[in-house]
């Protein structure tokens, strides 16, 4: 598995199945979704609230991407203040995840759980639905656009294949010149650009 620490991608989910958690007669239903604008997760909050129509309570965490300067978002919705939201979002963070959205639906069965017994049932519903969600590794690429004569395009290509391991994709058209759309790990292409500038002595462009 790619390292979380590695600069060029973090971890996220695809959509997950409900997992559900009973605690005194209450019955907490967890799903995951993958989500990259908080417009997608208010769509899919709003579809589990029509499914659960009788439900008690629809407690949320929202986490999207990037990392360092991530977007968090939590709801109680009803809820005593703080017991539902953030163990949600807790949960998320120590899965080091983004782009991901955890809804944990609730039916209250009766008994009041206290403040403490929310805070465990919640972060246990959302831990166990993080963790029957497949998980999924982003990159973060940037494109760059190689322009070069045929003369420059032995050497271009050198530099293609030294940079082998982090360039995920390479388009080539050849009308009139040759052109090279490559998709490259990010931190890496300031680097790869300069070493195309130098081996074709600044004849070659690069967008």
């Amino acid at each position: 598995m790619t390292s979380a620490r590695d600069p060029d991608c973090f971890h996220s989910v695809l959509d997950g199945p409900a997992v559900e958690v009973r605690i005194k007669a209450s019955r907490f239903f967890g799903r995951v979704f993958r989500a990259e604008s908080e417009e997608s997760a208010e769509a899919q909050l709003a579809a589990l609230r029509k499914h659960y129509h009788d439900a008690t309570h629809h407690c949320s965490a929202l986490r999207l991407s990037p990392p360092g300067a991530a977007l968090e978002r939590s709801d109680d919705d009803g809820e005593p203040s703080g017991t539902a939201g953030p163990p949600i979002l807790r949960a998320i963070q120590r899965e080091e995840l983004f782009d991901v959205f955890v809804v944990v639906t609730r039916y209250y069965g009766g008994t009041k759980l206290g403040t403490g017994g929310l805070l465990r049932a919640y972060a246990e519903a959302a831990r166990d639905a993080l963790d029957a969600a497949p998980r999924r590794t982003v990159w973060q690429e940037r494109i760059l656009e190689v322009k070069c004569s045929y003369p420059d395009l032995g050497a271009v290509e050198a530099q293609l294949a030294k940079a082998s391991e982090v360039i995920h994709g390479v388009e080539r058209s050849f009308d009139p010149d040759p052109r090279l759309s490559v998709r490259i790990r990010r931190s890496h292409a300031e680097r790869f650009a300069a070493a195309v500038i130098e081996v074709s002595a600044g004849r070659a462009s690069i967008e």
